[in-house]
């Protein structure tokens, strides 16, 4: 029988997986994200299918203490975590879930853009800390402004939807123009630096690849206008943390709402408290901005969350369970590699 090991899963996920699993395959559901092999059982290093998230970060001196893997299924549209090199070197297809997130993740950025331009989050702790100073919380109206969108994928294309609603001018940079966002939405493709020049507002929807590492730097930050906002849910090694804290800091633009950071882990992934040298000098860097970005009253942080909705995981696990159902049926969806 196959042997399927799925990590990251969960308590939510355990029941789902269960159902689709039980008697299909040989499997295992393991809350800890794949990090440290030394921390497996033996038994599951002969696993012929690992299904994995964002969380998990899959390197080659991981992937070769699986002896006989053919599959690996990504619990997410990102694929930056892999070691894609390793897997078309050893004959290991990547597969992933794409458009489970459209909506939620489109909604949840229009949400911190919102928040940062109404200053919300600063509006209740201010409230809750009974210092009511209307003059702090003064904020601007999204209508008449301009947007400009960074990748018209799914995600971005639902987030001009919701934009257009908000009656906004939306401008689009994209390396492949679609006609139906023109005729819908009234977008208007441009090219990077006129986006960064006009736009009041920013929103990232692109995936991250080597091509686009820190598109966003210091130069892009001083091209933009004093009084514009960024906005980041797609990855955050898509904006130098360094560039950003410059900028939010000489007052080069208003505010900024993320969603992912730049070396996120380090947060949030408890092996770097135990081994602290799994910490390298830009990591560390990053982690150090990180925190200075969170005290910023102007900067709304969250724990790359702008996926999670009962509809977009429920699309997430139906996804991953079709697409290793067709990889042993001899036919392949939704392949990265």
């Amino acid at each position: 029988m196959t042997k399927a090991v799925f990590f990251d899963v969960e308590d939510y996920e355990k029941n789902f997986l269960q159902k689709k699993c039980n008697g299909k395959y040989d499997y295992y559901l393991l809350p800890n994200p794949l990090n440290d092999i030394s921390k497996l059982d033996d038994d599951i290093k002969d696993a012929d299918i690992i299904s994995c998230f964002t969380t998990s970060r899959v390197s080659g001196d991981i992937l070769k203490n699986f002896s006989n893997l053919k599959l690996i299924a990504l619990r997410s549209v990102g694929f930056n975590h892999i070691d894609l090199d390793y897997c078309k070197e050893h004959n290991i297809t990547v597969v992933n879930t794409p458009n489970y997130g459209n909506k939620s993740v489109a909604e949840f950025a229009f949400g911190l853009m919102l928040d940062v331009c109404r200053k919300i989050t600063k509006a209740c702790i201010d409230f809750r800390d009974m210092n009511i100073n209307p003059l702090e919380t003064i904020g601007i109206e999204l209508g008449g402004k301009t947007v400009g969108i960074i990748g018209l994928g799914a995600i971005g294309a639902e987030f001009a939807r919701i934009s257009y609603g908000f009656d906004m001018n939306i401008l689009g940079y994209d390396i492949n123009q679609r006609d139906e966002l023109v005729d819908k939405y009234e977008v208007e493709y441009t090219d990077f630096d006129t986006l960064l020049s006009k736009s009041d507002f920013i929103s990232l929807h692109s995936p991250l690849t080597k091509d686009n590492f820190h598109m966003f730097s210091e130069d892009s930050f001083k091209k933009m206008k004093p009084s514009s906002i960024i906005i980041n849910t797609a990855r955050g090694e898509l904006i130098n943390t360094q560039a950003l804290y410059n900028a939010l800091i000489n007052k080069e633009i208003s505010g900024a709402g993320l969603d992912v950071l730049e070396s996120e882990e380090t947060i949030s992934d408890t092996d770097y408290l135990s081994d602290i040298s799994m910490l390298n000098s830009e990591k560390l860097k990053d982690t150090v901005l990180n925190t200075r970005l969170f005290q910023m009253e102007n900067v709304i942080i969250t724990p790359h969350i702008a996926y999670n909705t009962k509809e977009a995981i429920n699309r997430i696990l139906s996804t991953t369970i079709e697409n290793i159902d067709a990889f042993i049926s001899g036919k392949i969806k939704n392949k990265v590699s």
